[in-house]
């Protein structure tokens, strides 16, 4: 009974972060210019990195992905889906405590990955995540309600990490948590759209393959995620989408934690989902 009380409680808009609307259609200032930037061999393009931090208040965050911003599509950038509005289930016990923890904290070199070659950029694939151990209250989680990406140097080479916003939920326990990549089937169906317009943008047949058509309920300008002008960098950068939903059994899933990878040469990914009961107060 109470999975289905949390799973009805669950069942509002989701918007993603930053709001599409907001994001610039037409020309823009040096804005990649003079961001920090990726490289990856000597002769090809820079990843520029975008490093504003994405917040969405006390509002779980249901999903991630990466986007190449700008006209030249050349600017990562991180997006969070988010519950438009905080769950009846966690008013009122989403403190206004938070705080940031990161992948630059590991001392284990053995998480810098090379992304093309080994005297270019690499990224951190630490695993950032709920530690039980920030608190020693039984009835006290954390769930994500921020994200940012930086760079910073290893010896002479620039490293991209991954950074996330943590809120304290209290009455509250963690039952059930797991990892999920973008080679699952359902991220592969949820990022469907975006990749079906990038492809007609790169002048692929899109005839080949006839994408199935998804149900979007999403008041922004583009639901399925702006527009991808380039496809020069794709070949770097997995912008799949890694989302759980009402098609998750049991659809309460939120965010508790995420790290960069490599994947087929690109880099991208990993969300660890979890599952919250509140206490009987």
């Amino acid at each position: 009974m109470s999975d289905l009380r949390y799973f009805l409680d669950f069942q509002s808009h989701k918007s993603w972060a930053p709001i599409h609307n907001d994001l610039p259609l037409g020309p823009t200032t040096n804005m990649a210019s003079t961001s920090p930037a990726l490289r990856f061999n000597l002769m090809g393009p820079k990843l520029y990195v975008n490093t504003t931090q994405v917040m969405v208040g006390k509002r779980p965050v249901t999903g991630m992905r990466f986007y190449l911003e700008g006209m030249k599509g050349n600017r990562l950038a991180i997006h969070l889906q988010h519950l438009s509005n905080t769950p009846t289930m966690l008013e009122n016990i989403i403190d206004e405590t938070n705080f940031w923890r990161g992948s630059e904290e590991t001392n284990d070199v053995g998480f810098i990955e090379a992304i093309s070659r080994k005297q270019f950029s690499h990224i951190c694939t630490a695993p950032v995540k709920y530690n039980p151990r920030w608190t020693t209250r039984k009835d006290v989680t954390y769930i994500v309600t921020g994200a940012q990406l930086h760079i910073k140097k290893h010896d002479t080479k620039n490293v991209l990490h991954l950074r996330l916003l943590y809120s304290k939920v209290s009455n509250s326990l963690l039952v059930k948590s797991r990892w999920d990549q973008v080679s699952s089937e359902y991220s592969q169906k949820s990022s469907g759209l975006l990749s079906t317009l990038s492809t007609s943008i790169s002048g692929a047949n899109p005839a080949k393959e006839k994408p199935s058509q998804a149900v979007v309920v999403d008041s922004s300008v583009f639901p399925s995620g702006p527009p991808v002008q380039t496809q020069k960098l794709l070949k770097f950068v997995d912008i799949s989408q890694l989302c759980r939903g009402p098609q998750n059994s049991p659809g309460h899933w939120l965010v508790t934690g995420a790290k960069l990878d490599m994947e087929r040469g690109k880099i991208c990914l990993q969300v660890k989902f979890s599952l919250l009961n509140i206490c009987s107060s």
